[in-house]
Formats: structure tokens, C-alpha cells, sequence
């Protein structure tokens, strides 16, 4: 048997961009789901930075942050986007617990354009 460099990148490229892929499968999903209300209704950050988000959805946001913190965003910085990513989640955590601070805190991390700026792909 052969080795074949070229297929071995070609294989590598696309495990690549497939991963890449699925990454912004889950972010798309997120906002989509969380951020967006196609139906007219308030999306559930929304809600949240209103305080009147239920334990059922503070509880499927912040496993959707979860989710995306484990990406790799698809533009900028890793780490920046992991400190982004858990200062929501760190947030939503206070606000589960009861913590008045915790609204407060969602709403300074919930900043749309900061994380579009660094991490949307154009």
C-alpha cells in the first residue's frame, strides 16, 4: 500500500471543514432558537433579561451556551469566545440561583455586537 499525501490532506481538509460545520450548525441553532422568535413572541434572552424566563427555559439556554462554549467559533479568538461564552453561562447560573446580580450580569454579556464583531463569519 501507497502513501498518499494528497489524499491524507484532502481527508484532513475536509474532517476540517465538516467540524467547522457542525460547530456553526450548533451557534446558527442557539441563536436561533434563543435569540430569535420567528413567531413574534419575545425570544427567551429576551425573557431572561426581563427576569420572567421559566426554570424549564433558563435551564435550556444555558445548556445551549454550554454547548457552544465547547466550539470552536467560526472567526477570532478561541479564548475570547470561551470568556464570552461562560460569562453567560456564569450568569445564567446566578439567575437559577436565585441571585439578583445575575439579570444584571446577563445583560452586559448578552452583548449581541460584541460577539458579532469577533466571531460571525462575514
Amino acid at each position: 500500500m501507497k502513501f498518499r499525501p494528497l489524499r491524507l490532506i484532502v481527508a484532513l481538509a475536509f474532517i476540517g471543514s465538516t467540524s467547522a460545520l457542525f460547530a456553526s450548525e450548533v451557534i446558527e441553532e442557539a441563536m436561533k432558537k434563543y435569540h430569535k422568535a420567528p413567531d413574534g413572541t419575545d425570544p427567551t434572552c429576551k425573557k431572561v433579561t426581563a427576569g420572567t424566563a421559566s426554570p424549564d427555559e433558563l435551564a435550556a439556554i444555558l445548556k445551549s451556551y454550554q454547548a457552544m462554549c465547547a466550539e470552536t467559533p467560526p472567526k477570532g479568538d478561541k479564548a475570547e469566545w470561551v470568556k464570552k461564552n461562560q460569562a453567560l453561562i456564569a450568569a445564567v447560573k446566578k439567575i437559577q440561583a436565585g441571585d439578583a446580580s445575575g439579570v444584571g450580569e446577563y445583560k452586559k454579556a448578552v452583548n449581541c455586537k460584541a460577539c458579532h464583531t469577533s466571531h460571525k463569519p462575514d
